[in-house]
């Protein structure tokens, strides 16, 4: 059974409003060099990446590999 969340009317204090910097899936479909690695991941992730490959025509793995190279471009020096 799911625990209700409980709403108070109260202030949250000083908020920052972050840009979002990730791509839209459909843009993390393109070829590039790698070097092949070993990670676990979730199924739940897995079967997201692999839902997006599938509507794109391409492989889960360069999907999560181009969401991971987006990620350290944006925030390397």
């Amino acid at each position: 059974m799911k625990k209700k969340i409980k709403y108070s009317d109260e202030k949250i204090g000083k908020v920052e409003v972050i840009k979002d910097f990730l791509p839209k899936p459909e843009e993390l479909v393109f070829k590039e060099d790698h070097i092949k690695v070993t990670l676990n991941l979730s199924k739940s992730s897995v079967e997201f990446f692999k839902g997006i490959a599938r509507k794109h025509g391409s492989q889960y793995q360069k999907v999560i590999r181009n969401l991971l190279d987006n990620y350290t471009s944006h925030y390397s020096g």
